[in-house]
């Protein structure tokens, strides 16, 4: 099996195209991750999914451990087998889910407890626990278990769950079941403090990773502190890693964000928005429950390679979403996924050619002109 490694190919400004060689397989850079909770990619097929163009796709801890149980996939042949995905999988550590879903939490220095948002049985989830459970689960990617810092936060409060994340880092490392291909990422926190963030890089470098995430954003900061945020903390993690984005975003903030130098990418927003009728296309979101769709014999997106969009109409995209069709949410989801496959490959060749900045400013324009109405 092969061992776990990145290669960044080529570079434009503080962007880069590169490569993460895993034991299932490679993963081109910068790269989307689709959102597979608990072990599906909502309303999608796994080869309809790598037909998108998708190297790799997430599963969620904390869904997992509690249906069906991480100690069930194991016995099932892990996640890959169990869910017919023979390539890359990252799973996160379960702590957003734990801050986000569960009932009853309680945070101390060693991990926290929680009640389940499913039956309310009782959990505790520690970085060791993390750690194994994402063994147990087989995934190519580890992440760290830490604490989701709330926003806002003040300093105060940012700086002592940082502080708490790294103590957490050190433990997940030490827990961390090495094997050929596999690898376990940090994750920086610290609200949107640039000090904490730089301290927090620090701290994480220290320890060693072969990957750095950025946590804690996308959760009502807004697009520009984001940046600011990154524009902050991104000169701090070592260039020969990937720096991963976690739970970002909508196609603008990809955009904005490659330019910065990250690497990877993962959010709910393409499947979600599928599933309730609202397409990303290269002019913006859609909204095909809009009855301005109903008559319109054109397709969704001019040029667009997915069924959705070589196959049918808006107007009968608009019937399915208005009557709940399930065959809605997958066609949109399908054409969402492969949107945002294609937003990466557009980057990824940019970068290689030395006109980012060109391409990317002709991204963001399309996009802000918005939908084009029926004549």
């Amino acid at each position: 099996m092969s061992a776990f490694s990145f290669t960044v190919q080529a570079g434009d400004g503080a962007a880069r195209t590169g490569l993460i060689s895993t034991a299932r397989g490679e993963i081109r850079t910068p790269a989307f991750m689709p959102i597979g909770t608990a072990g599906t990619v909502k309303a999608m097929l796994p080869e309809s999914v790598r037909e998108t163009g998708a190297d790799i796709i997430l599963g969620n801890t904390y869904h997992l451990m509690l249906r069906p149980s991480a100690e069930r996939v194991a016995r099932l042949g892990g996640l890959h087998k169990m869910m017919n995905w023979p390539r890359p999988i990252l799973t996160d550590s379960g702590g957003f889910q734990v801050m986000s879903l569960a009932q009853l939490r309680r945070l101390d220095d060693d991990g926290v407890s929680f009640q389940s948002h499913i039956d309310g049985t009782m959990h505790r989830l520690t970085p060791e626990r993390s750690m194994e459970i994402q063994a147990l689960l087989g995934s190519d990617i580890h992440m760290v278990l830490d604490e989701c810092t709330p926003f806002p936060a003040g300093e105060a409060e940012a700086a002592r769950s940082m502080e708490l994340s790294l103590r957490w880092a050190k433990r997940s490392k030490a827990a961390f079941r090495e094997a050929p291909g596999r690898a376990l990422f940090g994750i920086v926190q610290g609200s949107v403090f640039p000090g904490l963030r730089e301290r927090s890089a620090a701290g994480l470098k220290a320890i060693g990773f072969p990957g750095y995430a950025v946590g804690g954003l996308a959760v009502g900061e807004g697009q520009a502190r984001m940046f600011d945020v990154l524009d902050a903390t991104v000169p701090h993690l070592p260039d020969d890693r990937p720096r991963y984005l976690m739970g970002v975003g909508k196609p603008d903030d990809l955009v904005g964000a490659v330019t910065r130098g990250v690497d990877m990418f993962d959010c709910v927003l393409p499947t979600r928005s599928g599933r309730n009728g609202q397409a990303f296309t290269r002019r913006g979101p859609v909204n095909l429950r809009n009855a301005r769709h109903s008559d319109d014999p054109r397709p969704l997106e001019e040029g667009c390679r997915c069924p959705a969009c070589r196959q049918y109409s808006r107007a009968y995209l608009h019937h399915l979403v208005k009557s709940d069709e399930i065959l809605a949410s997958m066609l949109v989801t399908w054409h969402n996924l492969t949107h945002y496959q294609d937003l990466m490959a557009g980057l990824r060749e940019a970068i290689s050619g030395g006109g980012l900045t060109a391409h990317a400013a002709d991204v963001m324009r399309t996009y802000a002109a918005g939908d084009i109405a029926p004549s």
